[in-house]
Parts: C-alpha cells; sequence; structure tokens
C-alpha cells in the first residue's frame, strides 16, 4: 500500500486546501475516511453495472459492436466473389468494408465461395 510506503519512510500528506494533515492522527483518520468511502463507491458502481448488464442480458440484449457484416451482406459478398472479374478488395469496397474484414468472415477469399 502507498500510504503505508510513505509512511514508514517518514512522508506525510499536508493539504493546502482541505483539513487532511497525515502527520497527526486526526488527518491520518480522515484520509482513512476518504479512501473507505472512495472504494465504497467504486464497489457500488460495479454493483450497478452488473445489475445493468445483467438485466439487458434478460432483456434479450448482447453487448458490444455490431456485426460488421449482416447475413445479407455475406450472402452478397459471396454472390460478387463468384465473378472471376471481382477481387476481394473489389468486393470489400462495394460492401464499403476493409478486405481483412471481408476476409475475416470468407477465411478463404474467393476459394471459400466456390
Amino acid at each position: 500500500d502507498t500510504i503505508e510506503l510513505f509512511e514508514k519512510q517518514g512522508i506525510g500528506l499536508r493539504s493546502l486546501t482541505e483539513a487532511i494533515d497525515t502527520t497527526n492522527s486526526g488527518g491520518k483518520l480522515i484520509f482513512h475516511i476518504f479512501g473507505a468511502l472512495a472504494e465504497f463507491e467504486r464497489s457500488l458502481i460495479r454493483d450497478r453495472t452488473m445489475a445493468g448488464l445483467k438485466a439487458a442480458h434478460l432483456l434479450g440484449r448482447k453487448g458490444g459492436r455490431p456485426p460488421a457484416l449482416t447475413q445479407e451482406d455475406l450472402v452478397a459478398a459471396r454472390a460478387l466473389l463468384r465473378d472471376s472479374n471481382i477481387t476481394v478488395e473489389d468486393a470489400a469496397k462495394r460492401l464499403q468494408i476493409s478486405p481483412a474484414t471481408l476476409y475475416r468472415y470468407l477465411p478463404g477469399g474467393k476459394s471459400s465461395v466456390n
């Protein structure tokens, strides 16, 4: 713990704007109370976040980023790639995605659609 390390080295905190002075017992008490309150608040935030995620899950909502390609886009990509004149790069450009994204959905590239 950083506070204990500072205490062992004889380092104290004296705030110029708040009534905190860790060089005396009262100041140490206030400092520890503030630390406990901050930890409590972090715990409350975590609990609220977890409850919200659970409620969203029960409502059928998924978290995270939506897929780059819908099933319709994937069907269109396969149809485009069946044309021997269209490259993966051309198909990706028409679908407004990067070639890397298209390769992620179709790992074999053109050979995966024939």
